[in-house]
């Protein structure tokens, strides 16, 4: 019998599988095992290959975590120290975790991260309880974050809900965990966490909330706080209280839980009222300052320093002088809008306060309301000073040898210009006194003496003393100069008027003392310099007439402060600007009152009525409690009158006139009669001249 063999088919197979499947033999159980392994090798090689050019090539590098440096606010002190403003693009203040108590860390871990402590950056149980809520829900409901996640995604990921974000998320906090200890990672997160309302941090959070530091939180308010990184907005107390008291109860449940409180501590906060600070817009009484000292800063040390540097700049702001210039102003424009049957607010005024002895602004008010005008009426604005500008030229004549005493005729000038022109300037009151002394002269503004005075000294001489006071506005080379023609700004007023009562020293207007850094780095610190301008005696001479202004002449609305102060009023043709500008010893106040688009005041509204009761109200409460000051009269002035009965008059030593007779000091209290007092009530006569 023959055997019958059966047949059997070729089939195609693989190469590599041919080197591990011998034909007619069985496949080796470690071979297999083999192709397993290699092909699993792959998909995680192909996948890991995935996954890095897909979700984490683009992941940025932690190594800078450590000297991470946040944006900080910057602070803005008046002169006591007290806040008052800050400048920010994100409201966050730092804290030092030492100083954070246990009470608020502990509320913020059980609302946030329980786990906080035992994970490493992110939390598996945390991650697949989120997992399944959003599986069932069909979208991303729950997020499952930890802290150190909600780092990562703050510092360097976009807000956005998707699982590619939240792999980076996870990954970043892994690496995170390791770089930095526990207690860095929870410091940065309750210093850059945002909370509602603008605060960024939990330090910016309590002031907002709260009007308190960190520091003294209390059970109550660090449960509501911890309640607010979930939906700031859902549960903010101003808007929805019922909705973030229950995420309050939440945090404190949560709390017991966590065997941070007992159950009745839980209960008795929440029976407690919640005590929120208002947080209404402020009134910034200090607007127009304030804002001078951003625009400094940006403009001296950039954006990003003034907004994100965390400065502290201590200014030489007096913040009750400060009230009292604000509401003076208000009170002079409104009696004014109702003297001439104006609507409210379309009369606008200007104040500026410094220390006569230092430069240091004290008040500032650069119009009624800034929210309407930035424009900053008392040092951006120049107007006309009118008779305001004469104690210069005065002052100047001084200089060259005349005395309070020098004759100087008063009458009719005419001056023609190359084109057929006539200039015949007028006083105030339209008459013509004769020979009239400077004293005289000064404390009833006579234009025509002050013109033929700007001629005897000469224009450019006057200009020169008026830069060498603190004038650096151009000055229009001629005569009119004399009645206050060319325009100047308010603060260059109250620095030259600083001259006279700082015994000839003039001094750099300024508002910021010091700036400092977030590491205590002195930025820059200003330093008073006060150079003798003008001779310490000439500058005594024009204090000594222009107290007789406040006492008897055209000034006399402030004399009810009931201290010495000098002063002097100015007014422009047809009344469209008032001034007013009058200095104690240690204070020097400059007030301007008229229209931005210029047109009259209105009918008598003199420096005299519309200016001067702003600086009355104002320096009655600046002064208050303060000691009455009488102004120092400096070696080398000798006193001499003419005559039994009259007051003695201030002279330089050795320039006595022959018919004077020289006083002792204590006769020099003595006082003369009134001099002729000015009729404010005269209207100017156009352009002929300025009224005082």
């Amino acid at each position: 019998m023959g055997r019958h063999r059966q047949a059997t088919t070729k089939r195609s197979v693989p190469k590599m599988a041919k080197t591990l499947f011998k034909p007619g033999k069985r496949a080796d159980a470690g071979s297999i095992l083999i192709v397993f392994i290699l092909g699993l090798l792959m998909i995680m090689l192909v996948g890991s290959s995935f996954l890095y050019y897909v979700v984490l090539r683009d992941l940025p590098s932690i190594a800078a975590l450590k000297d991470y440096r946040p944006s900080i606010s910057t602070r803005v002190y008046a002169d006591n120290n007290e806040l008052i403003d800050e400048f920010y693009l994100e409201n966050r203040k730092l804290i030092k975790f030492s100083d954070i108590p246990p009470v608020v860390i502990d509320a913020f871990l059980s609302a946030e991260d329980a786990r906080f402590f035992e994970h490493r950056g992110f939390d598996m149980q945390s991650i697949s309880r989120a997992f399944l809520r959003n599986l069932k829900a069909g979208r991303i409901v729950q997020g499952g974050s930890t802290i150190t996640q909600q780092v990562a995604k703050a510092l360097y990921l976009s807000p956005e809900k998707s699982y590619i974000r939240k792999i980076k998320e996870a990954v970043l906090a892994y690496k995170i965990d390791r770089s930095l200890s526990k207690k860095e990672i929870l410091n940065l997160y309750l210093n850059h966490i945002y909370l509602g309302h603008g605060a960024y941090g939990i330090e910016a959070a309590s002031q907002v909330y709260f009007g308190k530091s960190t520091r003294y939180l209390n059970l109550c308010e660090a449960s509501l706080l911890a309640g607010l990184p979930k939906a700031p907005s859902n549960y903010d107390p101003y808007t929805n209280y019922e909705r973030s008291r229950q995420r309050q109860e939440y945090v404190l449940t949560r709390m017991v839980e966590d065997g941070h409180i007992a159950e009745n501590e839980k209960n008795r906060v929440l029976r407690m009222p919640l005590l929120l600070r208002s947080i209404r817009p402020q009134d910034k009484v200090a607007a127009y300052f304030i804002e001078n000292i951003r625009r400094y800063i940006q403009g001296k040390y950039g954006s990003d320093v003034l907004y994100k540097e965390g400065l502290e700049v201590y200014t030489t702001l007096d913040i009750r002088t400060q009230q009292a210039a604000r509401d003076a102003v208000e009170r002079g424009l409104q009696e004014l809008e109702n003297r001439q049957r104006y609507s409210r607010n379309v009369v606008q005024g200007a104040l500026l306060c410094m220390d006569a002895r230092t430069g240091a602004i004290r008040a500032m008010v650069g119009g009624r309301d800034f929210s309407k005008s930035e424009f900053n009426r008392a040092t951006q604005s120049r107007r006309q000073p009118g008779s305001a500008f004469k104690p210069i030229i005065y002052t100047a004549a001084f200089d060259r040898g005349m005395t309070p005493e020098t004759q100087i005729v008063d009458s009719p000038l005419a001056f023609e210009d190359g084109t057929g022109q006539v200039w015949k300037p007028q006083n105030f009151d339209g008459q013509f006194l004769g020979p009239i002394s400077l004293r005289s002269a000064l404390v009833q503004s006579r234009n025509i003496v002050t013109i033929k005075l700007l001629q005897e000294i000469g224009v450019n001489y006057a200009i020169a003393y008026a830069a060498n006071m603190g004038i650096s506005s151009p000055l229009a080379p001629n005569l009119s100069l004399a009645l206050g023609s060319s325009a100047v700004t308010l603060q260059e007023l109250v620095r030259a008027y600083a001259v006279l009562a700082n015994g000839g020293k003039v001094v750099e207007p300024f508002m910021i003392k010091k700036i400092v850094d977030r590491t205590g780095h002195v930025f820059e610190e200003h330093v008073i310099k006060a150079e003798q301008a003008i001779d310490p005696r000439i500058a005594y001479l024009t204090t000594h007439i222009m107290q007789d202004v406040v006492e008897s002449g055209t000034g006399q609305r402030v004399k009810s402060i009931g201290r010495p102060v000098a002063g002097k009023t100015g007014t422009t043709n047809d009344m469209r600007d008032a001034w007013f500008i009058g200095f104690t010893p240690s204070l020097v106040t400059g007030v301007w009152v008229g229209f931005d688009q210029e047109r009259s005041l209105g009918s008598q509204e003199v420096g005299g009525r519309a200016a001067a009761p702003i600086w009355l109200y104002c320096m009655e409460k600046a002064l208050a409690n303060t000691p009455i000051e009488s102004f120092p009269v400096p070696e080398g002035i000798v006193f001499a009158r003419q005559g039994e009965g009259v007051a003695p008059e201030p002279f330089l030593d050795g320039l006595i006139p022959p018919d004077y007779i020289p006083v002792k000091p204590e006769e020099t209290l003595k006082t003369e009669e009134d001099p002729p007092k000015a009729d404010e009530n005269k209207k100017s006569f156009g352009n002929s001249g300025f009224p005082f």
